[in-house]
């Protein structure tokens, strides 16, 4: 029988490791407001995971909405400096219905955002730090690359209009060989161009491994330079000690209007949905109007619900009893001389209900005896 999988973490341990390494590499929290000006979403809707956006009617008449999304609150506010990158980290809810629900919640989102002066080590520092941040939560993970620069390129060889454009890149992320070459074939494309495509999909594996298979995809120099950044960040991820923890999958594709470079996505053993995801989006900032450059990522500690942490054998080492004629102060030294020995204690005057203690302990007038002990 399949044993169920757990986190060896809760929740409040994961987040306060993540905001531990975030700080480690120089990046600092960023607080942002809870609403937005509902333009905002509505002019990029297709960067949001969901377009359904809890609106209200401020005070002053303006249309607002609770946050729906964290990037897109950053790449609006933040200032920015094109000689520097700008290194932010946040832990915020956001609001909006998840996949495949009727229903809105609210969800605990961590990620990190560098916004500025964004060169190839940037990019790779964030991808690194999202690999550190799979690993923090589970030693089971994946991260899976891809680069919106090498789809672009081949793409650009077909003169597509936008429609056909999001036909062959649906295709490519279900890894629809025949619905790729079927396109193809509508669009009047040629034999050659449906074969490099469709071989796109069979790209998945360790990164090193497949570099090899994707350079001899490659149709023009702008494909090429996309595979050298590709490359250069899988050997830094191989210097950081996650090389054999990344694979390449070219069914990862995002809007081309936003992501230009390299994308990411992160996968828990037991969760067969994505808990993290990211990328370079300079083109979002673009839309903005700031001449700089963006990569980040999120986190989706809701995805994490389903792998509860494996729960402890005892809430508490010791249940210490009293009466109600006890000393306050010999009670409270008592206490003292538990924890200073490293063992958590519960004080009651009667046993908890469903408490599960591993000893059990009264305070009596010669002092605090043990009741009950368990392994």
């Amino acid at each position: 029988m399949t044993q169920p999988k757990y986190l060896a973490k809760s929740e409040e341990t994961i987040v306060s490791d993540l905001r531990r390494l975030f700080r480690q590499y120089g990046y600092r929290q960023y607080k942002m407001s809870k609403f937005e000006e509902y333009d905002l979403y509505v002019e990029n809707k297709r960067f949001l995971v969901s377009d359904n956006v809890i609106t209200f009617t401020d005070l002053d008449g303006h249309l607002r909405a609770l946050k729906p999304d964290v990037t897109l609150s950053i790449a609006k506010n933040a200032s920015v400096d094109t000689s520097t990158a700008q290194k932010l980290f946040y832990h915020e809810n956001v609001y909006r219905a998840e996949r495949g629900s009727h229903e809105y919640r609210e969800i605990m989102q961590i990620g990190l955002e560098s916004i500025g002066n964004i060169d190839l080590y940037a990019t790779g520092e964030a991808v690194m730090l999202a690999a550190g941040s799979l690993a923090l939560i589970s030693r089971d993970y994946l991260l899976d690359l891809s680069h919106m620069g090498v789809i672009t390129a081949i793409l650009d060889e077909a003169d597509l209009s936008n429609g056909q454009q999001a036909e062959l890149l649906d295709a490519l992320s279900a890894k629809n060989v025949s619905g790729i070459r079927q396109c193809c074939c509508r669009f009047g494309l040629s034999d050659e161009f449906a074969d490099r495509l469709a071989a796109l999909t069979g790209l998945y594996g360790p990164a090193l491994l497949i570099l090899p298979r994707l350079k001899a995809l490659s149709p023009n120099p702008q494909a090429d330079e996309a595979i050298r950044q590709l490359e250069t960040v899988c050997r830094m991820l191989e210097a950081s000690g996650y090389g054999d923890r990344i694979n390449l999958d070219f069914s990862i594709v995002n809007d081309m209007s936003y992501y230009n470079s390299i994308i990411f996505q992160g996968y828990i053993e037991g969760i067969p949905t994505p808990v993290l995801s990211g990328g370079r989006y300079d083109s979002l900032m673009t839309r903005f109007g700031k001449d700089a450059g963006a990569v980040g990522f999120a986190i989706y500690l809701s995805a994490l619900e389903s792998l509860a942490p494996r729960r402890a054998s005892y809430d508490v080492d010791a249940l210490l009893l009293y009466s109600a004629d006890s000393s306050p102060e010999i009670l409270a030294s008592a206490v003292r001389e538990l924890t200073d020995k490293g063992m958590t204690v519960q004080v009651q005057q009667e046993i908890p209900p469903m408490l599960r203690y591993r000893t059990l302990m009264k305070l009596t007038e010669g002092g605090v005896i043990t009741l009950e002990k368990h392994d």
